[in-house]
């Protein structure tokens, strides 16, 4: 069986063939490249500050690690499974053409490097991500403007409950990704920790300056003081920033497939309250006439993915001793397949809402639904002095008529409602007019007209 040749000195041959082809983690881990050389270049600069480089050595070090990025992004480097991951293969290069490279990894392990390469991988996610998020906001809230004054049936259990602006019903999935957009500023926070410095897992006797590291790779907080793990064997071990992230990232996507659904529903025929341009939906190969809502539906879908990606990134972690395990090899997979789908979602999902338009006349005539107000008719009765679960009682009756009968609520007379209850005045038929109604619902956080007017502006001056 072919063998692949060691790089330590502690064994007399390398790892099978197969064992190496299992191990290799370069297929999917080359993507922490930009970052392993950032890392790799604070090092070398703190190395040179403690004496351990010399000035024309790290100059080396330096350029020989830029040429690699320059390579790299123009896909003329040649990345080889033999040397197993991101690490060994930039820095074997960097050997191969600076002899000073081979100091670079002086008090430095592959543990606390790749601690510092996903940290500073995840913080360049999250940034992006809360740019995306803030696009698909904005998709909302200008939908939102452009529909200001289309109604639409509210819903609870799927039925019917309340009239509300659609531009209402949009802002509850801003106020929802709001959060989300607060949740991944709560995990950048903690992911800005430089772990570089905690070696294999206790540390250099060599008198490393971690703090001037933290700060060349802007591990600082709001005062601009660098950052830097208190624990070696918390530092190299540590993979709570990328749960946190995993699990953010999943509410996340629930938030995105809840959105998607009630997209669906609205594209429906039996709904049909919006057009999603064509751009963003496809055809049948068997049916000529049809208009599926792919991008939504991809997006609900996806959304298991990622919650599976944090059931596995949990049970990965849950048994494992201190400190670093080759276990944590397979964290990377996870968190990137995250990072990838949520982002699609979250860009598509933007970019459809920003190219649906809303089919008014259906939503008003689903709008003008007389029942949607029967709440509003028992809130009548309250203004005129009866218990709310009297009220609510005799407009159940009141409802039980009109279906009984065929006549819609805001076609029935007054004597018809005051055969059910002499509370009823003639006024009670004003209730009815779905305008008043709306006007009517001021309340912070309610869909009134004048409220709804005030959110949208806040929004927009929020994203401005």
């Amino acid at each position: 069986m072919k063998r692949v040749v060691s790089r330590s000195g502690r064994f007399s041959g390398g790892p099978a063939a197969d064992v190496a082809a299992f191990s290799e983690s370069i297929s999917f881990d080359w993507r922490l490249w930009q970052h392993d050389i950032r890392g790799s270049i604070a090092h070398a600069t703190m190395l040179r500050k403690i004496g351990v480089l010399k000035p024309a050595e790290l100059a080396a070090i330096t350029r020989g690690l830029k040429q690699i990025a320059a390579e790299i992004t123009a896909g003329k480097f040649k990345w080889k499974p033999e040397l197993e991951d991101v690490h060994m293969n930039i820095e074997a290069e960097l050997t191969k053409r600076v002899p000073a490279g081979a100091k670079l990894h002086t008090a430095r392990s592959r543990n606390d490097q790749v601690a510092l390469d996903m940290r500073l991988w995840l913080r360049d996610e999250i940034a992006a991500l809360q740019g995306e998020l803030r696009q698909l906001h904005k998709s909302l809230v200008q939908l939102g403007t452009k529909n200001a004054d289309i109604i639409i049936p509210g819903y609870t259990h799927l039925q019917r409950a309340q009239p509300v602006y659609f531009a209402h019903h949009l802002l509850a999935y801003v106020e929802m990704l709001q959060r989300d957009v607060t949740r991944l500023a709560d995990c950048a926070e903690r992911a800005n920790v430089c772990p570089l410095g905690s070696g294999a897992i206790a540390g250099s006797t060599l008198p490393l300056d971690r703090a001037f590291v933290a700060k060349l790779l802007g591990f600082v907080d709001a005062q601009g003081k660098p950052r830097v793990t208190q624990n070696s064997m918390d530092g190299v071990s540590d993979r709570d920033f990328l749960v946190e992230f995993c699990a953010t990232a999943a509410l996340l996507a629930v938030h995105l497939s809840r959105l998607a659904e009630d997209v669906i529903l609205w594209a429906g025929a039996e709904f049909n309250f919006i057009k999603i341009a064509d751009a963003y939906t496809t055809g049948s190969s068997l049916m000529p006439q049809k208009r599926n809502p792919d991008v939504a539906e991809l997006t609900r879908g996806k959304s298991g993915r990622v919650i599976g990606n944090l059931v596995a990134l949990l049970t990965l972690l849950k048994g494992l001793p201190m400190t670093y395990n080759r276990d944590l090899q397979e964290d990377k997979e996870r968190l990137f397949d995250t990072a990838d789908t949520v982002r699609a979602c979250v860009r598509l999902m933007a970019a459809m809402m920003a190219n649906t338009k809303v089919n008014a006349a259906a939503c008003a005539a689903a709008a003008r639904d007389p029942q949607l107000l029967a709440t509003d008719l028992a809130d009548y009765l309250v203004r005129k002095g009866m218990a709310f679960r009297q009220a609510h009682h005799v407009v159940g009756a009141v409802v039980a008529y009109s279906e009984k009968t065929g006549k819609p609520l805001d076609q029935l007379k007054l004597a018809e409602l005051q055969a059910v209850d002499k509370t009823f005045g003639r006024d009670a038929l004003g209730i009815f007019k779905l305008q008043r109604a709306m006007a009517k619902r001021n309340l912070t956080g309610a869909p009134g007209t004048k409220e709804l007017a005030k959110q949208l502006a806040r929004w927009r001056d929020l994203l401005t």
